[in-house]
């Protein structure tokens, strides 16, 4: 029991390599589907569930509302799941379309059941089958809360295209990476805004850029890590269009114009607190990753990089993870102190 913890853990905190099917066979079906969703990334929608409860409890509590734990609960596990089944549709889209085939970047650095014949197409499809259902059922829960809410339906309808269609024809045409700045930015925490408060706030859509921008630099900088194999293979993600150069500048933008806005949210319009400002104590891994952007990406890894061939994607997920954890922890402060201590934002 404390090996499945000890795997549980690790998958939640790093991608996983593994080789051996019988090391595959081994694991139990939460350990598989953690590593199979490559789950230490989707954590990010944590993130964003997080975000956007805290901020309806806000307002909930400064309105006179009662906050639905439960429905908090279930649509932001309904979207962890629902980035992990976005995951499995896109390795089992790659794969079927012959992407991941000769050592392609994405068998190179996680678990990959498919390419690696740990399961078949049909196991495959049947793991997504049943995250996708799950995912479902959170969001037809969603509706039901909201009496089938036009807002909520249109969100639902969105979400689930963008996961069934993200892998193909989205990430082929160059919009993929716009696709994930709406998803978990205003899709997400505004959509979990709306459906626990029943308001559709363009001030916390706002609130939301930072984090979408975030989570986008991570896929931005993956594209551009895989640029030259996704050019041989005919994906055309957006650092293909614009050629790496170009595509790394749009990344230290994004990460650059989220801490913009966090400002813009506390001095100018005072949405947020200054409590907020905890979110520039990621600054070290943000300069590591401006610093790394602002280079040319190297032909081969230098002596001793363990992690390669991610490179700038790595700095850009720690960046994130940093961003995403001084947030939710500057934003739990704040709802605390409006909740015990209301007369110190008087």
């Amino acid at each position: 029991m404390n090996s499945t913890f000890a795997m549980w853990r690790k998958s939640l905190s790093q991608l996983i390599q593994m080789e051996d099917k019988k090391d595959w066979d081994a694991l139990d079906v939460l350990s598989k589907w953690f590593i199979a969703t490559r789950s230490a990334v989707g954590t990010v929608t944590l993130y964003s569930g997080l975000i956007g409860g805290l901020l309806a409890w806000q307002y909930l509590r400064a309105n006179n509302g009662a906050f639905n734990l439960l429905a908090w609960c279930i649509l932001t596990l309904g979207l962890f799941i629902a980035h992990g089944a976005n995951n499995l549709i896109n390795d089992y889209t790659d794969f079927s379309r012959g992407i991941d085939k000769d050592n392609y970047f994405r068998t190179q650095y996680g678990v990959h059941p498919l390419a690696q014949g740990f399961w078949d197409k049909s196991t495959h499809l049947l793991w997504f089958g049943v995250s996708g259902l799950l995912a479902a059922l959170s969001g037809l829960y969603a509706l039901y809360i909201t009496d089938f809410a036009p807002v909520v339906a249109w969100l639902f309808g969105v979400g689930a295209f963008i996961l069934l269609f993200y892998t193909y024809p989205l990430k082929y045409i160059g919009i993929g990476e716009l696709s994930i700045f709406v998803i978990w930015g205003p899709l997400m925490i505004g959509g979990v805004f709306y459906v626990l408060t029943g308001v559709w706030s363009w001030t916390v859509v706002l609130a939301s850029l930072p984090v979408g921008l975030n989570v986008m630099s991570i896929n931005l900088g993956k594209h551009t890590d895989k640029g030259k194999e996704d050019a041989l293979k005919g994906v055309r993600t957006l650092p293909v269009l614009l050629g790496e150069t170009l595509a790394r500048y749009v990344t230290m933008g994004s990460i650059l114009i989220s801490y913009i806005i966090m400002l813009y949210l506390v001095f100018a319009i005072h949405f947020l607190t200054p409590v907020m400002l905890l979110v520039f104590l990621a600054y070290k891994p943000a300069l590591v990753a401006l610093q790394r952007l602002s280079k040319p990406r190297p032909s081969q890894p230098p002596a001793g990089y363990p992690i390669w061939p991610r490179w700038f994607s790595t700095v850009c997920f720690v960046h994130n993870r940093a961003f995403s954890n001084y947030f939710a922890l500057a934003l739990i402060v704040d709802t605390a102190l409006r909740t015990f201590v209301p007369a110190f934002w008087r």
